[in-house]
């Protein structure tokens, strides 16, 4: 039996180095997650599912029964509209603040709002929340929804051109209205009667209505986020009939950028008429047209440590692609095989690590670069593990001297089992309540050097 199972391993793996990057089933049980994101420090993902509630889900893929808040009465839900937004406070540890960007359910207008954690309970958070921006929506598509706090401490909030098609109140070049538009706002300095501050840097200060402005000629950004390492900017922005664009803004971002629609889709001219010079605009730092997707999902740069292939890397997703894609540091385009089943990826998710996740909506999966079941890094640093396959128990070894090491185990979907240190080959690492099965073993040495290979249990 035991070697049936060895088989069937070795056979999984063959195929497994040949596809690269897919995914493994972490959490199931949610509806309509369109957002994911963890508050500064702290293991936890909040799942945000388009009809109104917040759902906490666990290191081990458990999902929290209770809600963390359930704003589904204020919500209009269905199509583009609804829950579509969360951001942690970069002081939430001490404030318990967060944001949420929602459609009302009066109007469909878009809404930023405040809300904070209760004291008593960390898995539950206060109902009564303060409004800080309203914005009218003329139709129910492009909506944006996005949120996030950069680098400067300030909340970043992505607008949609309005909706329609093609953008025919010509909103996303017009700064006289906030659609299409990269907002910025200073939520700890408020300035009557506003419930906010503006920074001081936006490039409209001073023009009505404008000060919130920090970047214009976005259609509909389905997502950015910001690199927590450097601060770089990662914008996904839907196209209209033929490109999908990805931007990157390099760390400090600037302000008074202009994307470019309508004017162009990507970088193709889409309506020019009254358009300042293309050389004033920000074009894509990567894009494909529609014979590769229809709806680009925004991602993250991969900056985890599981995966030392995806390093450096954009990974995104189209919503009419059932396939993980990614950026490499040229702008380069690369696509994994496809997957079988449905497709409609939703949204990404980055935990406290850097490790990826993403959604169909009613699961979360955890993204996994198969490439790293090749051992050649870790072999070529001198170390070995020794019995592979083990039963009990396994040992490290390396050719080139032993230092102190952590060890720790992670199941293929990147789920960590087990943790250890150890100071010389003699520790040995239990593995007897492992099942059978793949594993990935991480080593990381004083230099925070690391090196990972597979470990098979029968």
């Amino acid at each position: 039996m035991k070697k049936i199972i060895y088989i069937n391993l070795l056979l999984l793996l063959n195929v497994s180095i040949a596809q690269t990057l897919t995914f493994q089933t972490f959490a199931t049980g949610l509806s309509g997650a369109v957002e994911m994101v963890h508050p500064p420090n702290d293991t936890r993902l909040f799942v945000v599912q388009q009809g109104g509630l917040i759902r906490i889900l666990n290191t081990n893929g458990t999902i929290n029964t209770t809600p963390f808040i359930n704003l589904s009465s204020l919500v209009v839900s269905g199509g583009e509209q609804g829950l579509l937004g969360l951001a942690f406070h970069p002081n939430y540890a001490t404030n318990g603040q967060f944001f949420v960007n929602y459609t009302r359910a009066s109007d469909g207008a878009t809404v930023i709002a405040k809300y904070t954690v209760s004291t008593a309970n960390p898995n539950v958070a206060n109902t009564a929340g303060t409004i800080l921006m309203t914005i009218a929506q003329p139709f129910t598509n492009h909506n944006g929804g996005c949120i996030r706090f950069g680098s400067d401490g300030y909340l970043y909030i992505g607008m949609g051109d309005g909706g329609s098609g093609g953008d025919p109140g010509n909103r996303s070049q017009n700064i006289t209205n906030n659609l299409g538009k990269m907002l910025r706002i200073d939520v700890d300095n408020p300035v009557a009667p506003l419930n906010y501050g503006i920074p001081p840097t936006n490039p409209y200060v001073g023009i009505a209505g404008n000060d919130e402005i920090w970047a214009i000629g976005l259609r509909n950004p389905w997502k950015f986020s910001f690199n927590r390492l450097n601060g770089d900017l990662w914008i996904a922005d839907v196209g209209q009939n033929a490109v999908e664009e990805i931007n990157k803004v390099a760390s400090p971002v600037p302000a008074g950028l202009n994307f470019g629609w309508r004017c162009y889709e990507g970088n193709v001219p889409y309506n020019t008429s009254g358009c300042a010079a293309i050389g004033t605009m920000t074009m894509p730092f990567a894009q494909y047209s529609h014979d590769e997707g229809c709806s680009i999902t925004g991602g993250y740069l991969y900056t985890g440590s599981l995966y030392p292939n995806l390093v450096g890397k954009y990974v995104f997703a189209d919503y009419c692609q059932n396939r993980l894609g990614y950026v490499s540091e040229d702008g380069t385009i690369t696509y994994s095989a496809n997957f079988t089943g449905s497709n409609n990826f939703t949204t990404f998710g980055e935990d406290l690590n850097g490790e990826l996740y993403i959604s169909k909506g009613n699961a979360i999966l955890k993204v996994v670069d198969t490439s790293v079941l090749s051992s050649s890094s870790f072999e070529k640093a001198g170390y070995s593990i020794f019995p592979n396959p083990a039963n009990n128990e396994f040992f490290i070894k390396n050719s080139n001297g032993f230092s102190n090491l952590k060890v720790t185990v992670f199941d293929i979907s990147g789920k960590m089992l087990l943790s250890q240190s150890i100071e010389n080959e003699s520790n040995k690492i239990a593995t007897s309540a492992l099942s059978s099965g793949m594993y990935l073993v991480k080593l990381e040495d004083k230099s925070g050097a690391f090196y990972t290979t597979k470990l098979v249990i029968e």
